[in-house]
């Protein structure tokens, strides 16, 4: 397990953990003494951002742990759970913002205008969110990390709350429309639900072993075929696990090779398969004599990939 790549995400997610303590305090206080419900609530929403980058650095260090009887492969899956987790956060955020929202259109309530400081807080809170979903999304690329890259997008959308609540409040002080604050905060609250939707199948693509990259197998095929005496590489599955790629497939070889000589080839793919790619976890091939055949259910041939391009 990459030790520096655990250090790097529990860092990444200390700075959220900061980061949204800091604008959540700041909202809460200003909205209280601004008479703002909007700021207020901005506030609470970043509060919960709290809870979601705690889970993040509680993650961080369950993947740390080594591999052991029960969890073989280790524990670097807990990164796409918690991923999966924070697509639920992400939709019950916005699913509770659109139907907060749909009550103020049915049933409009009218109250104080709020002090012009409510302006200056969210403006704050919208370039903080934006630093630090800039910087989650960078740092979750680097580390190819679901669960850094599923909290930035959490905080892309807290970004596009706030945004909503500085269009309302405009409206509401100077141009005293406040029910489009509520339409604005519609809108938002279903580009966010869409967004968890997003997050929610990626994470499956995982959690169910698939691919939706074939470019991954033609480069494999690609390393096979630089082996020599390494004949029709087929049965290829991809698994991903966490930031790390686990390979299987069958090759086949001269039916008279001795079983050391099989093994050579099989190391010699191996090898190859790791110079051409990055991040592969483990690699299983199976030696089959040149020119078998059987039924083979599962697995991607050549011949089946070249159909798709």
């Amino acid at each position: 397990m990459d030790k520096k790549r655990i250090e790097n995400i529990v860092k990444a997610s200390w700075v959220a953990v900061v980061g949204n303590a800091i604008l959540a305090i700041t909202k809460i206080f200003i909205g209280i003494i601004s008479g703002s419900l909007a700021v207020l609530a901005d506030g609470i929403d970043s509060a919960s951002d709290i809870i979601t980058s705690l889970i993040t650095l509680v993650t961080g260090r369950i993947i740390s742990r080594p591999p052991n009887i029960k969890y073989p492969y280790g524990y670097t899956r807990a990164d796409t759970i918690a991923a999966k987790f924070l697509s639920f956060i992400i939709f019950f955020a916005g699913a509770q913002m659109a139907i907060s929202s749909i009550k103020l259109l049915l049933n409009p309530v009218k109250s104080e205008l709020p002090a012009s400081i409510a302006l200056y807080v969210t403006g704050f809170s919208i370039l903080g969110k934006l630093l630090l979903s800039r910087y989650l999304k960078k740092e979750g690329e680097r580390l190819n990390s679901l669960m850094l890259i599923a909290n930035a997008r959490n905080m892309k959308n807290d970004v596009l709350i706030s945004c909503s609540v500085l269009i309302g409040l405009v409206f509401t002080i100077y141009l005293k429309i406040p029910v489009l604050d509520s339409l604005t905060a519609l809108f938002v609250s279903f580009w966010i639900i869409k967004i968890s939707f997003e997050l929610f199948g990626k994470t499956n693509e995982e959690l169910m072993e698939g691919n939706s990259d074939p470019k991954i197998y033609k480069d494999i095929f690609g390393a096979v075929s630089k082996v020599y005496h390494a004949f029709n590489p087929h049965r290829l599955r991809v698994r991903r696990l966490g930031n790390l790629l686990i390979v299987e497939m069958d090759i086949e070889v001269d039916a008279n090779m001795t079983v050391k000589e099989s093994h050579v080839i099989a190391m010699d793919v191996e090898k190859s398969i790791k110079e051409d790619i990055q991040n592969v976890y483990d690699i299983m091939i199976h030696i089959e004599p040149l020119g078998n055949e059987e039924e083979e259910r599962y697995g991607v041939s050549e011949t089946e990939l070249n159909k798709l391009n």
